[in-house]
C-alpha cells in the first residue's frame, strides 16, 4: 500500500502544505491512522478514498495549528499577558459562526451536487483531488479548453451560492 501510494499522496500534500518535510510527515501519519484503522476492524472498502481523507484532515489541522500558533505569537509579541480569550480558538469555531458555516458548507455541496455531471467530475478532479487542467481533461478524455469551461459554469454556480449565503444580491462579472 505504501508503496503503490506513497509518492502520489506526497505530491498532493506537498501542494497543500508547501513544504516536502510537513508533507512527508502527514503522509507517514496518514498511513500510520489508515493502518490502525484496519487492525482495529474497520472494514476499508476504498483504501486510496480513505487514505486521502486522512490527509485532507491532517492537512486542515496542520493549518488550524498554524493559525493558533500565529494568533498566540501575535498576542506575545504585543507584550499583552495572554488572557484567556486571546488564546481561544479562533472566532470561526463559535457556535453561530459554526452553525451559519455549516449552513453555507450545505448551500455549496448542493450547489456542487447539481451541476451537470461532467461539469462536477472536473470541479471535484480540480478543486478537491488538486489535478492541473492538463490532468483533468486526460482523466476525462476530454480537451483542456473544455475543461475551462467546466470550470467556468462551476465556478460561477459557487460564487452565485457564496453571493446568496452572504445575502448579496449583485451579479458578479466572473
Amino acid at each position: 500500500m505504501v508503496a503503490h501510494y506513497y509518492r502520489e499522496l506526497l505530491h498532493f500534500l506537498t501542494r497543500s502544505v508547501k513544504d516536502r518535510d510537513t508533507a512527508a510527515d502527514l503522509a507517514q501519519e496518514s498511513f500510520v491512522r489508515m493502518y490502525a484503522a484496519e487492525h482495529a476492524g474497520q472494514a476499508i472498502r476504498d483504501p486510496r478514498a480513505l487514505l486521502y481523507r486522512t490527509a485532507r484532515n491532517l492537512v486542515t489541522d496542520h493549518h488550524r495549528r498554524g493559525v493558533v500558533r500565529a494568533q498566540a505569537g501575535e498576542v506575545a509579541s504585543a507584550g499583552e499577558p495572554a488572557e484567556a480569550d486571546a488564546c481561544a480558538a479562533p472566532a470561526a469555531f463559535e457556535p453561530e459562526v459554526a452553525l451559519s458555516s455549516g449552513q453555507g458548507l450545505a448551500a455549496m455541496l448542493a450547489t456542487i451536487d447539481a451541476l451537470p455531471p461532467r461539469c462536477r467530475e472536473a470541479f471535484i478532479l480540480y478543486k478537491f483531488d488538486g489535478l492541473s487542467y492538463a490532468e483533468v481533461a486526460e482523466r476525462m478524455g476530454i480537451s483542456v479548453r473544455t475543461v475551462e469551461m467546466q470550470l467556468q459554469i462551476a465556478m460561477k454556480a459557487c460564487w452565485q451560492c457564496l453571493d446568496e449565503i452572504n445575502g448579496r444580491t449583485a451579479q458578479r462579472g466572473r
